[in-house]
Order: C-alpha cells, then sequence, then structure tokens
C-alpha cells in the first residue's frame, strides 16, 4: 500500500506501546493508567476527545470495583506513569474514551471498538515466558493481560494514526471507541447507554487470536453466546454445631442445596446453553454453622432469550434454595452481553477487503465456532436495530497459550495485519 504509516515504523511504535501496557495491566473500570495514556496519544494526533461522563453512564456499570480500590488504584497511576494531564479524566471508574475523525466529506459513520483492560490472573514468572524473559510481565500483583486487550488498544492507536495520517483519502465520520471492562462484559452497556453509537451506520470490532492462527482473517464471528454474570450472597445465622444447631440458619447448606438445583436446570431445545458456578466460599470453622455463603455463576445462551430463559431458572432456585434453608438470598448482576449475528452485507464487505491485503495468506467469511461471550454485541444490536450494519472480525494471532491463560502470549506481528485491515476498511466503507 501507499498509504502512510503502516510500515515497520509503526510496528516498533506498536510493540512498545503493548509492551508497556502489557507491564502496567490494568483490569476492568481500573484502566486509569491506560486511558490517560490513550488520550494523551490520541490528543497529540488531533483528535477531539469525549471522556467519561460524557460516554459513559455511570449507573449502567456493572461489577464495580469498591471505592477504596479506585482511590488507592488512582494514587498507584499517578506514580507510575500516567500521563498526568489527562490522568483526572477517569478517576472513579470512568475510563472510557471515544475520538473522533471528520474528513470534512460527506459519507457515513463509521466506528470502531478497541478493549483495553486486563484480568484478574496472576501471570506466570518463569523462564519461557516471553514477557518474563524480556522484562515486561505484569508489575501488578494478579492483573495480567491474558487475552491481548493490550494488543487491541496498541491497534487502535497505530490505527488513529494511519487514519490521521490518510485523512485525505477518508470521507464521513470515524469513531474510535476505547472501551473499559470488556471482561466479565460490564463496560460497553454504558457506553451504548450514553449514546456514543446512536449516529453510526457501520460498526466494526476485532480481536486478536481465539484459535485463529497467524495470516488467517474471519470477517464475521457469530458464534458468542449470550450471557449473565451473578454474585450472589446467603445470610443466614451462625450457631455451634454442636451445642444448639437448631438455631443456626446454614448458609452454607442452601448455597449447596442450589448449586444442584442450578445443575439441573433443564436445558433449551432451541439452541445451547450454560450455567457454571465458579465460586463458593462460606464457612469460618468445623464447630459453626455457616453465617454466609458467596457464590459466582455465569449463564449463557445461543440466543439472548435461551440466556434470558436459564437466568430466570437460576433465580428460581436460588429464591427456592433460600427458602427452604430459612436464609436470605441477595443477587447482584455484575455483567452482561447478548447474542449478536453480523450483519451478511457487511462482512461479505470486509470479507473481499480483507482479501486484497499482503497480511493474510486465508481469509474467512463467517465462522460459527463458540467463542465464549463479548459485549461488543450490545454495540452491534444498537447499531442493526437503528438500520446500520455491524460485524465481529478476527486476526489472527500465534498463541502460547490459550486466553486467559498465566502464560497467554500473542504473535506481536499480527498488530500490524491488523491496523491493514481496518484501514481498508475504513477507506472502502467510508466512500461506498
Amino acid at each position: 500500500m501507499t498509504e502512510k504509516l503502516i510500515n515497520e515504523e509503526l510496528q516498533i511504535q506498536m510493540v512498545s506501546w503493548r509492551r508497556d501496557l502489557h507491564k502496567h495491566a490494568e483490569s476492568g473500570f481500573l484502566e486509569m493508567r491506560t486511558a490517560s495514556l490513550v488520550a494523551g496519544r490520541l490528543s497529540r494526533l488531533g483528535y477531539p476527545l469525549k471522556m467519561a461522563e460524557e460516554v459513559m453512564k455511570a449507573d449502567q456499570r456493572m461489577g464495580m470495583p469498591s471505592q477504596e480500590i479506585l482511590a488507592a488504584h488512582y494514587k498507584w497511576a499517578e506514580a507510575n506513569g500516567a500521563d498526568l494531564e489527562w490522568l483526572p479524566n477517569f478517576k472513579d471508574g470512568m475510563t472510557g474514551i471515544v475520538a473522533v475523525l471528520e474528513t470534512g466529506r460527506p459519507g457515513p459513520t463509521l466506528a470502531y471498538r478497541f478493549d483495553m483492560d486486563a484480568l484478574d490472573i496472576q501471570e506466570e514468572m518463569a523462564e519461557g515466558h516471553i514477557p518474563f524473559d524480556q522484562g515486561f510481565q505484569s508489575v501488578n500483583a494478579d492483573k495480567m493481560h491474558a487475552c491481548a486487550h493490550d494488543g487491541h488498544t496498541s491497534i487502535g492507536l497505530g490505527f488513529a494514526e494511519t487514519l490521521m495520517s490518510n485523512k485525505e483519502k477518508l470521507a464521513g465520520t470515524i469513531k474510535l471507541i476505547f472501551q473499559p471492562a470488556e471482561e466479565g462484559t460490564r463496560g460497553a452497556k454504558s457506553m451504548v447507554a450514553a449514546g456514543v453509537v446512536d449516529d453510526v451506520d457501520v460498526f466494526i470490532a476485532m480481536h486478536l487470536g481465539t484459535g485463529v492462527p497467524t495470516g488467517e482473517f474471519v470477517a464475521g464471528n457469530a458464534g458468542f453466546l449470550a450471557t449473565t454474570k451473578l454474585d450472589v450472597v446467603f445470610k443466614g445465622v451462625a450457631s455451634h454445631a454442636g451445642g444448639k444447631p437448631e438455631e443456626g440458619r446454614n448458609a452454607l447448606m442452601a448455597a449447596s442445596s442450589a448449586i444442584l438445583g442450578l445443575n439441573g436446570i433443564p436445558r433449551h431445545s432451541a439452541g445451547a446453553s450454560r450455567i457454571n458456578v465458579g465460586v463458593l466460599n462460606a464457612g469460618s470453622g468445623r464447630n459453626i454453622i455457616p453465617a454466609t455463603a458467596q457464590m459466582k455463576i455465569e449463564t449463557r445462551g445461543e440466543t439472548s432469550e435461551i440466556n434470558d430463559y436459564i437466568r430466570t431458572q437460576a433465580f428460581a432456585v436460588l429464591e427456592g434454595a433460600a427458602a427452604m434453608y430459612g436464609v436470605e438470598v441477595s443477587t447482584d448482576v455484575v455483567g452482561e452481553a447478548k447474542s449478536s449475528i453480523p450483519s451478511k452485507e457487511l462482512v461479505e464487505t470486509l470479507h473481499s477487503i480483507a482479501q486484497s491485503s499482503p497480511f493474510f495468506t486465508k481469509t474467512i467469511d463467517w465462522s460459527t465456532d463458540s467463542a465464549g461471550s463479548e459485549d461488543a454485541t450490545y454495540y452491534m444490536e444498537h447499531v442493526k436495530a437503528h438500520g446500520g450494519l455491524a460485524t465481529y472480525c478476527i486476526v489472527g494471532s500465534d498463541l502460547a497459550a490459550g486466553h486467559h491463560n498465566e502464560r497467554f502470549d500473542f504473535d506481536e506481528a499480527s498488530m500490524l495485519s491488523a491496523v491493514d485491515v481496518l484501514y481498508r476498511s475504513a477507506l472502502k466503507i467510508s466512500k461506498a
């Protein structure tokens, strides 16, 4: 391509950004350092920015860290290389950013989503793990970029630089959405509620890897399951297990019965359904009737309707188990995503665009392989409901270990491939 900046120099810059972000991993709604650096870079490129309350509805965020955690992390970001000019915009977990490129020529409004958050995982600290070997392993205990979002953020910045340098070749309006808290499907809902895609004609989200090797590209992933993430607390009454067991109300027994009931929910004939209890914490001693029990649950469905069915059944099981043991139960929805099928017309267009890229040896139009869940579906469904087109594409990248694994790492060369195909899409679609 003759376009400026899609070259080795940009690749070197993106690797540098990615490794800095990887070293300073920040999980959902704590991306304060990350967001400040992104905002600073975008501003220096000439992008007008909307941030925080302008692009997020605070009451639509799910699974928020406590105020104590937010305040402590803000101080950490101040002391660890944040852009201090921009950092104050992102306190209290309002870490979303939207950059807008107005070309001055008539055309559609395009939007691209890039997620920024890390996972609550302790990174492998051993030889053979490239981030450890080369000194960019996470400095934050139990926080790691184990799903390539450090790469996605760096791709977003590289894409932003390429767009601005080739602005005269583009038409319409292009929005770059830098989103917090994709993990746990917690962040997109608040940005959609704030209206960031209300005027969008074409929406594209992308992901590195997900089982697709370097050199391959998938234009439309239709395998995402709708999901709901639940935090559950059973509250009973403690009592001496030997002296006065009848005075206790056993929260652990209620939770245990609930687990059996949850796994006994009939599956749905219309498609795949899932439920999992991933965490159960209860009790304080062998001679004490447990007064509290905490559970972390997720439901999933091939469609939003199937997930709603599993979720409704789950609430009934939880309430029934609480009633059976005379305890109270509270349930908090801490994450949620819809199902969404990419727009056929956009998938075909993006497939054709990727075939023209020298970075890909194989391009695929559709994939229905299950890829877990993704809150990019909130944008997709909103844009489609308003007459627009939307898709979720996969840029192949060889992985050292699977996503959400402590030894996860990806092929950094795939970042330039991503910028190339995204730029080609902007060039083609903005003038369509």
